[in-house]
């Protein structure tokens, strides 16, 4: 699993690699630079006749970018380079790269040329431009663009070439992904020696663009991930906590499943949250719904167990239907609540008393996570593992905090929220975090805005439960949850598009995303 760094992290490993490693700055310099060459050369192999602009600021973010000049004129490119700034301005390891630069600048033939921005008379006209790369602002920036940095950022946004920033785009904020004026819009952001939580939060993924992770020779024993670290979740992370599927297996050996969910005006989500269970590999699901839209659910899953229990006036399970569903929590080796249930009040006052009987792991969804407001210890008191699956609404719901407050701050109010009710705690949304009770925190890597869509949650709890019916410890089977469903969905977007895709066909997806991730594919869709 991927280690993801905060500026202040990821400056203390920089100083780690040169004090007691003694690896000179200046080296992991020329490595930044060289690596995001190495980049550009996978994507462009013949720089004859091109025409490179590179956007540098005065800091090490500017030094890289010195070091990428160089490389590329090198490889037959025309470079122009212009610094934000007086030359006498840039200090350090950026000083002596901007030095050999300057030097290789004089050569006869050169086509390399710096200029010194004052304004944005200085820059040429935006027609004839190959590429830029931006250079300018790196992982200390944090507040508003002003005067030339602002300008330069918007001529870089407007040239209509492809930009490719250095570590982060300029103007974007790596410790929590926002914006708070305007940032490069980069077609690629070439991070370097970890990602950074910036790129992949808030404002983030917005203007990062494809998000490429390059060695800058930090040794790896320097890079000792703490009990509260961040992690983003791959597909070979899923692989190798998916359990293999024994010759001998039969339905009641892989996972089985009990649903609670659905009421009469919400009969899609108990129908997707079972569904999704079964395409995700759980053998047997057994779905408990109100009476009155038992027939009708019994009709559309042909493959799932359907028990229509007693109901209230309106249509939801009734405290009348407590007794058969102690009794099949017996059967089960994981309980699903919440989806389409309802809040209503004999409908909650059941769904108190089963959560105080429930000996399984649980997954709590939906209207299934409302009781936690007022009664935490519902959950907080549990024996068995139990993951929680809220949107911001839901958690803010929840816990009594603004939505909009909890967007903000993803991943440390799910790191709170996880520690508050002593559970793993999955929080929807862009990008997905799961918090484990541990402490740890793991970003989803899949994904895209097509999901938003009416019951693509009750899909990702029936892919959770079925996951910790096989057997998947629960804080596992949550973020590997996510990065199938994110996966699915990046599946049916790909045949359907964004716009119109629908949760039935990020369930249909399900097992050609285990497919590709057992084949090894998974990132190749």
């Amino acid at each position: 699993m991927k280690l993801i760094a905060t500026p202040e992290r990821m400056r203390v490993l920089d100083n780690t690699a040169i004090r007691r490693y003694g690896i000179p700055g200046i080296i992991l310099m020329e490595n930044a630079g060289r690596s995001f060459v190495s980049e550009l050369d996978n994507d462009r192999t013949d720089w004859t006749d091109s025409e490179v602009v590179v956007v540098c600021g005065r800091g090490n973010n500017g030094g890289d970018g010195f070091v990428i000049a160089r490389h590329l004129a090198n490889r037959g490119a025309g470079v122009v380079v212009y610094l934000c700034g007086k030359k006498s301005q840039v200090r350090g390891d950026a000083r002596k790269n901007l030095s050999i630069l300057l030097a290789m600048a004089k050569d006869r033939g050169s086509r390399i040329r710096l200029t010194e921005v004052r304004s944005l008379r200085s820059l040429k006209k935006e027609a004839g431009i190959d590429l830029v790369i931006d250079a300018l602002l790196g992982i200390g920036f944090a507040g508003t663009l002003s005067g030339l940095e602002l300008k330069l950022v918007q001529w870089m946004n407007r040239t209509g070439a492809p930009v490719y920033s250095v570590d982060v785009p300029s103007g974007l904020n790596a410790s929590d992904g926002l914006v708070a004026s305007e940032a490069v819009r980069a077609t690629v952001t070439v991070t370097m020696g970890l990602p950074k939580i910036g790129l992949l939060v808030g404002d983030g993924p917005d203007h990062a663009g494809e998000v490429r992770v390059v060695d800058i020779g930090i040794p790896e024993t320097a890079i000792r991930p703490g009990r509260d670290e961040l992690f983003v979740a791959e597909t070979a992370d899923v692989r190798s906590v998916l359990p293999p599927r024994p010759h001998r297996a039969h339905k009641h050996s892989v996972g089985k499943v009990l649903v609670i969910a659905g009421s009469r005006n919400y009969t899609g989500a108990p129908y997707m949250c079972a569904q999704s269970a079964l395409r995700s590999g759980a053998g047997t699901v057994m779905l408990v719904v109100p009476s009155s839209i038992h027939l009708l659910l019994a009709k559309k899953l042909t493959e799932a167990m359907v028990l229509g229990v007693p109901e209230t006036d309106e249509g939801t399970l009734s405290i009348d239907a407590f007794d058969t569903i102690e009794e099949r929590i017996g059967w089960a080796d994981v309980v699903v609540a919440g989806p389409g249930l309802s809040r209503h009040a004999d409908t909650m006052f059941l769904l108190r008393r089963l959560l105080k009987k429930i000996p399984r792991p649980l997954v709590l969804d939906a209207d299934g996570l409302a009781p936690l407001r007022d009664q935490p210890a519902l959950v907080r008191q549990r024996k068995s593992p139990t993951v929680l699956t809220p949107h911001t609404g839901e958690l803010g719901y929840m816990i009594n905090r603004d939505a909009a407050e909890i967007e903000s701050c993803r991943i440390a109010a799910a790191r709170e929220a996880a520690a508050a009710f002593r559970s793993t705690l999955l929080l929807k949304g862009s990008p997905t975090v799961t918090a484990l009770r541990e402490g740890g925190v793991i970003l989803n890597s899949t994904g895209n805005a097509g999901m938003a869509t009416a019951g693509s949650g009750d899909v990702l709890a029936g892919v959770i439960a079925g996951l910790i019916g096989q057997g998947v410890p629960a804080g596992k089977a949550a973020w590997a949850g996510a990065l199938i469903h994110g996966l699915s969905g990046d599946l049916a977007r790909k045949r359907f598009g964004e716009r119109g895709l629908m949760a039935l066909d990020i369930c249909d997806q399900i097992p050609h995303a285990l497919n590709l991730i057992e084949s090894k594919q998974g990132n190749l869709i």
